[in-house]
């Protein structure tokens, strides 16, 4: 649970600077973003101007009344949400972490309804942007293809974010069956070999820490083909800025943005609030990161302080 809420949390924190690649532009918009703020508009860096997506009929009706702002310049990714608020994909985290907890188990074909119904239901979600495997999704859903054979093979860190959720609520679950069950979910939607290699790298690194491993042990034993952890040692008194920069891309494609999680992760292996601040600083795709860096710190710190949990919970 604390891993799951510790996703949540570092969602949550690094939304409003949530694809903020210039540092300096997001030190003078938000400062240090260690507490939960609400998204301004102008997003200077944003470049939702350059997505495009046309629902083929009702079936793929996935953007509504906020298609209107794809286009424009400047639009805030998340312009809508309130202070702790989650973005769309651990807003469906938390739809299967309370439809398997209610269930008492995962069904893929049960989810798929699920995910489609609630993608499709006005006012469900206030997120201006949608990713790219959603739009490929319901363009396939809208041209008749069953739910199975809609997904691609997409290679982003946003594969991960509904993990956390889907490991706790399988609790007592043997770790090869999680493993078989978190593969199948993720692959419904990004088939992707690298994506789906880290979903069994994030499996494998929270049942070492649930089982009493450090963090650094777990990194080293289930994570090194992502990130050396002598590497990773030497390394932790450089700015993160460069770590997460010149080593290693802040933006969203999996190859990348694993070690960079990784590494934070290492970095701030004891200070869940300061690791999950340093995510949210280095932008990129930071909040998509905090589906590994804030699970991990989670479940090695054990606890989420009181002021970041409200990113458990959507407001009133």
């Amino acid at each position: 649970m604390a891993a799951y809420e510790g996703s949540l949390a570092a969602d949550a924190l690094a939304m409003p600077v949530h694809w903020y690649y210039d540092r300096e532009v997001l030190r003078r918009d938000y400062g240090t973003v260690d507490h939960f703020v609400a998204p301004k508009n102008p997003h200077p860096g944003s470049i939702l101007w350059r997505s495009s997506y046309e629902a083929l009929n009702e079936k793929g009706d996935i953007l509504r009344d906020q298609a209107r702002f794809w286009g424009q310049r400047e639009i805030h990714y998340h312009q809508f949400l309130t202070a702790g608020e989650n973005t769309l994909n651990f807003k469906l985290a938390k739809e299967l972490f309370t439809m398997v907890r209610t269930n008492g188990g995962y069904d893929s074909d049960e989810w798929l309804e699920h995910y489609i119904s609630r993608m499709l239901e006005p006012g469900w979600h206030r997120d201006t942007y949608v990713e790219e495997y959603h739009r490929a999704f319901f363009t396939r859903y809208a041209q008749g293809k069953p739910p199975r054979k809609c997904g691609i093979s997409d290679e982003h860190i946003g594969g991960l974010a509904t993990v956390p959720a889907l490991v706790a609520a399988l609790e007592g679950t043997s770790l090869e069956e999680l493993r078989r069950i978190v593969k199948e979910h993720v692959g419904l939607t990004h088939a992707h070999a690298n994506v789906l290699r880290a979903a069994d790298t994030l499996v494998r690194l929270l049942w070492a820490l649930n089982e009493g491993e450090s963090l650094h042990e777990a990194i080293r034993r289930e994570g090194g083909d992502w990130l050396s952890g002598n590497k990773a040692e030497s390394w932790k008194s450089q700015p993160d800025e460069q770590v997460i920069g010149a080593r290693f891309s802040p933006a969203c494609y999996i190859a990348e943005a694993m070690p960079a999680s990784l590494y934070l992760a290492w970095k701030y292996h004891d200070d869940f609030s300061s690791g999950i601040t340093a995510n949210a600083m280095v932008g990129g795709d930071n909040c998509h990161r905090g589906a590994v860096v804030g699970s991990l710190l989670g479940a090695a710190c054990g606890a989420i302080p009181e002021q970041l949990r409200t990113g458990s919970a959507d407001p009133p």
